[in-house]
């Protein structure tokens, strides 16, 4: 296989929904270490949102489950449990990959059923996390949705996205794409601190400006908004100016929501960090996995900062269950939810 030069070790184990088991295998290098990668082939990669999501779209690929950002706050951990594993190390250590992807969707686009309708990318985990620089799988996703005649989308944290630009530039010419890169934070201890292994937020600015520059429509996500942390004033507006300067088609801003294992997740790891939010945390998500009405809005308000752009993104999310729930439905360009 393409990537079996890049072993350094097999064995097999069966998750909770695979018929088949799975080969795990390990990297040899700095960002793999301590990390296990099972091989799955998937029967479907396509994803029905289901029909109560306010999601703008009703299809979803995602080629990883789980995912080695470590996002403190990421919304998809508690999709780890579907496979017996925990929410907090295991989803960022023991990530699972659709071997198949790229053919399994070739297949599904063929169907006389297949309407075109918009499919996003990045809507769980991660599609540009450090592993598809080893596995590749994104480049003949693309070309299946391109050759379909799919308009698509994908929202990431990574700059690697630019490696399939070509690509991109080809899907644009016969239908549509668009991107989005998430970007909570230019704060170098907010960045540290709550997404320890995302590629540098400048980076993923210049992602947006080179997509621009190359016709692809890319915009920017300032989300979550973490009372505290990331939504001071001047934090936010030099994300507002970056992304202006990079051509951003649309920003958009959401607040923190804490659902399931995440809530438990993000308050022990600010008991760690930091202490002193504890109480205000506590304060704002005591009825549950969002904050009060008034403290989302002014988070929104902050995004939207002194000069909106063309467009402000923004949507609700769902926690998406195993597989079963992302999607797309016919979206407008740039309007994709987040991975928070």
């Amino acid at each position: 296989m393409r990537w079996d030069d890049l072993r350094v070790e097999s064995e097999e184990a069966r998750l909770p929904g695979y018929r088949d088991p799975a080969a795990v295998r390990t990297f040899d290098a700095p960002e793999a270490l301590d990390t296990r990668f099972y091989e799955v082939h998937a029967r479907s990669v396509l994803n029905r949102v289901p029909p109560r999501s306010q999601m703008p779209f009703r299809w979803t690929i995602n080629p990883y489950r789980g995912c080695s950002h470590a996002c403190r706050y990421c919304f998809a951990r508690p999709t780890h449990t579907y496979l017996g594993m925990n929410a907090g190390r295991d989803f960022e250590r023991e990530i699972v990959v659709k071997v198949n992807a790229p053919e399994v969707l070739r297949a599904e686009l063929a169907r006389p059923s297949w309407k075109r309708e918009h499919v996003a990318l990045g809507t769980n985990t991660d599609p540009y996390q450090w592993v598809e620089g080893r596995y590749r799988l994104m480049p003949e996703i693309w070309e299946a949705l391109g050759a379909a005649r799919t308009p698509c989308s994908v929202l990431t944290k990574s700059p690697l996205v630019l490696r399939d630009l070509e690509v991109l530039k080809g899907i644009r010419a016969r239908t549509g794409v668009t991107a989005n890169l998430s970007v909570p934070t230019l704060d170098e201890r907010a960045w540290r601190q709550t997404e320890p292994r995302t590629p540098h937020p400048r980076a993923r600015l210049e992602a947006v400006a080179e997509l621009n520059r190359a016709g692809i429509p890319a915009g920017v996500l300032i989300a979550p908004l973490m009372p505290g942390i990331n939504d001071a004033p001047e934090q936010v507006e030099r994300i507002l100016e970056r992304a202006a300067e990079a051509g951003a088609t649309g920003v958009g801003g959401l607040a923190l929501h804490l659902r399931g294992e995440v809530r438990g997740l993000f308050l022990d790891w600010l008991r760690s960090e930091r202490p002193d939010l504890v109480p205000r945390y506590e304060r704002l998500y005591r009825n549950g996995a969002y904050a009060p009405k008034a403290e989302r809005e002014r988070l929104a308000r902050l995004a939207r900062g002194r000069h909106p752009p063309r467009r402000f993104l923004v949507g609700p999310e769902e926690d998406e269950r195993e597989d079963a729930s992302a999607g797309t439905e016919a979206a407008p360009a740039g309007r994709q939810p987040s991975l928070f």
